[in-house]
């Protein structure tokens, strides 16, 4: 866009090759953007919404499944609504990508570590070479969080814009896995083994979707939907608890009636699987609980089986650290820019993606939201090449 625009453009990166945390994105399928209508699409981003909204619906989904397309990797709706490449790759998509932007003029400088600015107010960089500083008519920070430093994005930025007056919201593991102190009989049984078709609730809160057995927790889409709501709760008084619905489409009297059959010499976990149609992690669940409540689950009845059934209650002690995220929530808060994407406190200088104070969940919303604020990002420095 910046130079579609007129501006001369280089993009300076801290590693040795372009778009690497965009490359592990695509590692799962390169999840683009999600086909859902804007009005539902939009309140994905909670609080952060009223600051993101002009900026996604000036490049909504359908401009960035347009942009990949034109960059001839076509796109596709998933039955979760999801929105994919074709090739369902992220690095066909990047070669296209660089391709176009070679061709437009723009200028890559890599293994160039950003680290402020110097007493003149020029960039600086650390190099191969040692310190560069550069005079810029324009700056777009576009530095990602905390998740997965090894990729880039280490959240060293932060300390340089404190420094400058911006405030900023601490960086906080969003869409992680969350730990739970498993008997060590259920962890090496079911470690890797997913819950299909659950409903997990925290407070007001429910999702329905799959989750993931971890050797320490819980993962998944369905978790990474509650993220915040699990994470604020943790962090606040140290741990959470997760309910499990493993058949939220029966009510409890549809099971109190399943379940009150004749056993016969069937095993409680027979029953429970041809009864109901508990899976095997999900009896692992129940037996979990009752372990927990110092009951053994054979002495539940029917009518408390049945309960437990789509009421499972899972101790979360802990979130995975930071630098093992999807993304990270916090950042730049947006009253430090104007309607722009620019920094108040440092004229000519834009920020976008994930460095900003926003999260979302899994399923397109984070790339669409950082190519949506990098867009605009980009329009704010078109307008502020134009005026200067």
């Amino acid at each position: 866009m910046l130079a579609q625009g007129g501006a001369s453009v280089t993009v300076y990166d801290a590693m040795p090759s372009a778009g690497r945390k965009f490359l592990m994105a695509g590692r799962g399928g390169l999840n683009l953007t999600h086909s859902e209508p804007l009005a539902d699409f939009l309140p994905r981003y909670r609080e952060a919404m009223p600051h993101l909204r002009a900026a996604v619906e000036a490049f909504p989904p359908d401009a960035l499944r347009d942009w990949s397309e034109g960059l001839g990797q076509l796109t596709f709706v998933g039955s979760s609504g999801r929105v994919f490449p074709k090739t369902f790759k992220a690095s066909p998509l990047l070669r296209a990508w660089l391709r176009r932007l070679d061709a437009s003029g723009v200028q890559f400088a890599f293994r160039h570590r950003w680290t402020g600015w110097d007493a003149q107010g020029r960039l600086e960089f650390q190099t191969p070479n040692g310190q560069l500083a550069i005079v810029a008519g324009a700056t777009v920070l576009a530095l990602g969080g905390a998740s997965w430093p090894r990729l880039g994005s280490d959240g060293a930025w932060v300390d340089r814009l404190v420094a400058k007056g911006v405030a900023i919201s601490k960086l906080r593991p969003a869409n992680s896995c969350f730990t739970v102190a498993w008997s060590d009989v259920f962890r090496d049984r079911f470690e890797g083994q997913p819950l299909k078709g659950v409903a997990l609730t925290i407070g007001p809160h429910t999702v329905r979707g799959e989750a993931m057995i971890t050797r320490t927790g819980i993962e998944g889409g369905a978790i990474y939907a509650l993220s915040a709501e699990l994470r604020e709760a943790v962090l606040g008084i140290g741990e959470a608890t997760l309910t499990i619905a493993l058949r939220p489409d029966l009510n409890r009297a549809t099971l109190t009636t399943r379940l009150s059959g004749n056993r016969g010499k069937q095993s409680l976990a027979n029953f429970l699987r041809k009864a109901a149609q508990v899976s095997p992690v999900g009896i692992g669940l129940m037996q979990e609980a009752a372990i927990a409540s110092g009951r053994p689950l054979a002495a539940f009845s029917p009518t408390e089986l049945a309960h437990l059934v789509n009421a499972i209650p899972v101790r979360l002690t802990g979130v995975a650290p930071i630098e093992r995220a999807i993304s990270t929530a916090g950042g730049v808060m947006f009253d430090e820019l104007d309607e722009h994407f620019m920094l108040r406190k440092l004229p000519g200088v834009f920020a976008a993606g994930e460095m900003l104070d926003w999260e979302a969940p899994t399923g397109g919303y984070l790339l669409q939201a950082s190519f949506a604020t990098g867009a605009a990002a980009g329009r704010g420095v078109l307008a502020w090449l134009k005026r200067s």
